[in-house]
């Protein structure tokens, strides 16, 4: 013997259908995501002076593998990921001073942390 709910036809709440995805929880997601990568970035630091410490060929073996397509990539990615951790570690700094806290602000905030990542990113890479 089952049990049958009496509304079973009705969605539970809180539902994906009832509710939007705030711009602040995907923030705020993305930002313990690129505080993972930003640890795993550290792995490859550590190879970096491995191989520097190894001499030129060592060196040279993973200069090649980060200057192909997929080393770029990566390269860019842990870069994205340190710029975008840095402009919203600063947002929470704000935040722990007490500012920013109402929704207008709070998503302002929030683009402006997307924007400033990009750009700083963008000129990263230009810059190089």
């Amino acid at each position: 013997m089952g049990l049958t709910m009496p509304n079973a036809g009705r969605p539970l709440s809180p539902h994906l259908s009832i509710y939007r995805w705030p711009l602040t929880m995907t923030l705020s997601i993305l930002h313990r995501v690129t505080g993972v990568l930003l640890s795993c970035g550290f792995v490859l630091l550590a190879v970096w002076l491995v191989a520097m410490a190894n001499g030129a060929p060592s060196y040279q073996d993973l200069a090649d593998v980060l200057q192909s397509a997929p080393g770029r990539i990566l390269l860019a990615a842990l870069s994205f990921a340190f710029f975008y951790h840095l402009a919203n570690g600063v947002r929470h700094l704000v935040w722990d001073l007490g500012y920013g806290f109402e929704k207008s602000q709070a998503n302002a905030s929030g683009w402006a942390v997307i924007v400033s990542t990009l750009l700083l990113t963008l000129l990263y890479w230009l810059m190089l």
